[in-house]
């Protein structure tokens, strides 16, 4: 994904993409604890859970925002 920042919890790795998002604040509106768009970093995944990453972010209309899970490693 070109030009995109990336912020994870270690489990989910959410993805954005700066040049697509059309500042809608759905993100912002659904998960406030996690979105903070006048602050650095702005997307702070540790403050929700991974599913409710993921619903919120199947939300996004400009599709901006995606992710990954990642795999947990065995030990």
């Amino acid at each position: 994904m070109k030009n995109t920042i990336e912020y994870s919890n270690g489990e989910i790795t959410v993805f954005w993409q700066p040049a697509r998002c059309r500042h809608a604040g759905i993100c912002v509106k659904t998960l406030p604890e996690v979105y903070h768009p006048q602050e650095k970093p702005w997307i702070r995944p540790e403050n929700a859970t991974t599913e409710q990453l993921k619903e919120q972010i199947r939300k996004c209309p400009s599709g901006a925002l995606s992710y990954k899970i990642l795999k947990k490693q065995s030990v």
